[in-house]
């Protein structure tokens, strides 16, 4: 029996309701679509897709191409060429969608799963597999295609996208819903739970920032269920810090362009921040070094398989657009050249130097910090000195 407590009424002590569970396979989520799993076009009151069949096409070649790479560089992790490698099989429509509604003026701070808004910017994919091969810290300018470095520590890249937003305010950038700029940040479902993610909401919204909060619910956090993360579905919780959220089929590519977009215009008018949660499914393990059968169930695996993000716009293609086979062989071989050159690519890399890792701390380079790098020159020359 528990003990009362002078000052506290009794219901302080009242068992807390256990946490709503997420949907199972059987249940029907709410969220905009507009492109079902059968390939079918349908309406939303809200959101349209305004782009013609030949834009499709082309999202279709995106994601394919990006799962193509996805799917190399795993393979190149298995056979020890890649030290980890985060795979983004079944996210490929939210990445695209998202990716591709980016003006030029805009701004994406990714985690270290965004290949597909990589490859939408201009990224070259062998930049990522540098990261992940181990022979740099990020091989690209984030100025060059307006796409920063990943972040691996979990949620900080929202706190920086806000700032970033609200130096976009202050450069005056922002007014306009087409030329204006915005900035996008990227996260997961199990980020949602930590505390720099909840601080840049309440900082987008006190300063109004230009910034769309892109979750992508994947439904697992390594191997803690959504369940584990809220008690509501997450777009609601931009209610209680005063901006829109919007939950959307993150498996629709025509939806998540349709959502992303108009997020970003708000943003860019100078309308504040939007969280779109672009609910989906991680198909495949959360990184390489881990084992996702422990703990979730085939069943849901092969429900979700059914909703796959490229098969339905396929679907589409063929049936509806009337798209012939020879396109879809063409993106095929396209895919198996790219994963071929990267590849090719990968196994080229050079191992850095020793000392690289001195030059990238500092601009102008201290003078202790240059006497350590020679230090630390000496010593390892030592070996081969020995050696010899």
């Amino acid at each position: 029996m528990s003990e009362s407590v002078p000052g506290l009424a009794p219901e302080v002590f009242a068992p807390v309701e256990a946490p709503v569970s997420p949907p199972q396979a059987s249940e029907e989520v709410e969220f905009v679509q507009l492109l079902t799993p059968e390939g079918e076009r349908v309406e939303h009151p809200d959101y349209s897709f305004d782009l013609d069949d030949e834009a499709i096409k082309g999202f279709y070649r995106d994601m394919t191409l990006v799962r193509r790479i996805d799917t190399e560089a795993t393979a190149l992790q298995r056979q020890g060429e890649l030290g980890l490698w985060a795979s983004l099989l079944g996210q490929e429509a939210a990445q695209i969608g998202s990716g591709r509604a980016l003006n030029s003026k805009d701004m994406v701070f990714p985690t270290y799963r965004e290949h597909g808004v990589a490859f939408c910017q201009g990224v070259n994919p062998l930049n990522l597999l540098g990261l992940f091969r181990g022979v740099d810290q990020g091989a690209w300018d984030p100025r060059d295609n307006n796409f920063h470095l990943y972040t691996i520590v979990i949620g900080a890249q929202t706190l920086h996208a806000t700032g970033y937003a609200m130096g976009q305010q202050r450069d005056h950038a922002v007014g306009d819903p087409e030329t204006g700029e915005a900035t996008i940040a990227y996260f997961g479902d199990g980020a949602s739970s930590q505390g720099d993610v909840n601080e840049a909401f309440i900082y987008a919204s006190v300063f109004n920032a230009p910034v769309v909060f892109f979750c992508q619910n994947n439904q697992w956090a390594i191997s803690e269920p959504i369940d584990r993360q809220t008690r509501i579905p997450l777009y609601q919780r931009a209610a209680g810090f005063g901006f829109p959220g919007v939950r959307v089929d993150g498996n629709d590519v025509l939806a998540t362009y349709a959502v992303t977009q108009q997020a970003l215009k708000r943003a860019r008018e100078g309308s504040g921040p939007t969280l779109v949660e672009a609910y989906t499914y991680r198909m495949g393990a959360h990184t390489t070094s881990d084992d996702p059968t422990k703990y979730r169930l085939s069943e849901d695996l092969e429900y979700w398989k059914l909703k796959d993000p490229i098969e339905r716009v396929k679907a589409y293609l063929a049936r509806q657009a009337g798209v012939e086979h020879e396109f879809f062989d063409e993106v095929e071989a396209e895919a198996d050249q790219v994963a071929a050159e990267l590849r090719q690519g990968c196994l080229a890399m050079p191992d850095p130097e020793l000392t690289d890792f001195f030059k990238y701390a500092y601009v102008d380079m201290p003078d202790e910090l240059a006497e350590q790098r020679d230090s630390y020159a000496a010593y390892a020359a030592s070996f081969n000195a020995e050696g010899e």
